[in-house]
């Protein structure tokens, strides 16, 4: 399929499913400069639809990802987060802005890094290409698609180490602990 095609087909599933779409709808009320959901919010929401099972998103947070360098604290998030959680408390919201990141990177993950400029910026930081996307609803109801790497390993349902800020060690912690074949046996998982 070409980028346009998965795009196209990538927007479909968001649209139709009973907590993607909600969850867009919620976050666009918040009214932040620059945001999205992405990470494993969307890849559940392919990776169950190509394997056909009923969606589930309560194995993982919807991640909502914003950038605004102008307030780094972690109890704006936790605003966020109550906000979303008013509105649909059945959810598990987990909201992070990525302007903050390089201020609690080195405390999890043992390392430092710089400070990101963009939400794109983040978004292409990502651990695996198949979760650096991110969707964001328009004022007009379009859905706007963040894959600075493409779609077609989330389409494929390939795992691969995106090594723009993920070492080795921190990608192959990931796939253990995901246990992607659990619940998604067709995923193929790229070793490092």
């Amino acid at each position: 399929m070409s980028p346009t095609d998965l795009d196209a087909r990538l927007v479909a599933l968001a649209r139709k499913s009973s907590w993607f779409w909600p969850a867009l709808v919620a976050v666009r009320t918040l009214n932040l400069p620059s945001w999205c959901i992405g990470a494993g919010a969307v890849r559940n929401l392919v990776w169950d639809s190509l394997h056909e099972l009923e969606a589930s998103w309560t194995s993982s947070d919807i991640d909502v990802a914003y950038f605004d360098n102008t307030d780094l604290s972690a109890e704006r998030d936790a605003s966020f987060e109550s906000r979303l959680a008013s509105m649909h408390p059945q959810l598990p919201w987990e909201v992070t802005n990525q302007a903050a990141v390089h201020t609690w990177f080195e405390t999890a993950f043992g390392y430092p890094v710089d400070p990101l400029e963009s939400l794109e910026a983040a978004v292409a930081s990502w651990p695996e290409y198949a979760t650096a996307v991110g969707l964001t609803l328009l004022p007009d109801d379009t859905i706007r698609v963040i894959a600075p790497y493409g779609l077609d390993d989330l389409f494929t349902m390939v795992v691969r180490r995106n090594p723009a800020r993920v070492s080795v060690a921190t990608y192959r912690e990931r796939v253990e602990q995901k246990r992607y074949h659990d619940r998604w046996p067709r995923v193929t998982v790229i070793p490092c």
